[in-house]
């Protein structure tokens, strides 16, 4: 049977493609000829996986106003932060829960970005 093998990307409407790509190689050093890509790697200890999470309302996403958010994962979510203070760009908050260390920002285009640096696997998140 054939079966869904990770998250294929996100897509969304913007005023200039170029330069929201330029903005992610710039702030995030991702990049792409047709947008960000993110290549899959094994990391220490743990099961990376990716979620589509589905919400009531577009709360979570403020105060980006869309309805959908970009989760992006990274292995040292301090070293990310700082980095993207030092471009000028706002942290609107962090936050540790224990499965996973947290950051939130709006890339150049109004869309919220997650940051989430994984601590333990999957069945550590679902059993609390």
């Amino acid at each position: 049977m054939a079966k869904i093998t990770g998250l294929g990307g996100v897509f969304h409407v913007v005023k200039d493609p170029a330069a929201t790509r330029a903005w992610y190689q710039e702030n995030l050093g991702i990049g792409g000829e047709y947008g960000p890509i993110l290549k899959w790697s094994e990391e220490a200890g743990k099961d990376p996986y990716s979620l589509i999470g589905p919400f009531t309302t577009n709360e979570y996403f403020q105060p980006s106003g869309k309805d959908f958010m970009i989760n992006l994962r990274v292995d040292n979510i301090d070293g990310m932060v700082a980095q993207l203070r030092d471009k000028g760009i706002e942290i609107l908050g962090e936050s540790d829960e224990g499965y996973g260390k947290f950051a939130w920002f709006l890339d150049c285009d109004g869309v919220k970005i997650e940051l989430w640096q994984q601590i333990e696997g999957p069945d550590a998140a679902s059993n609390e």
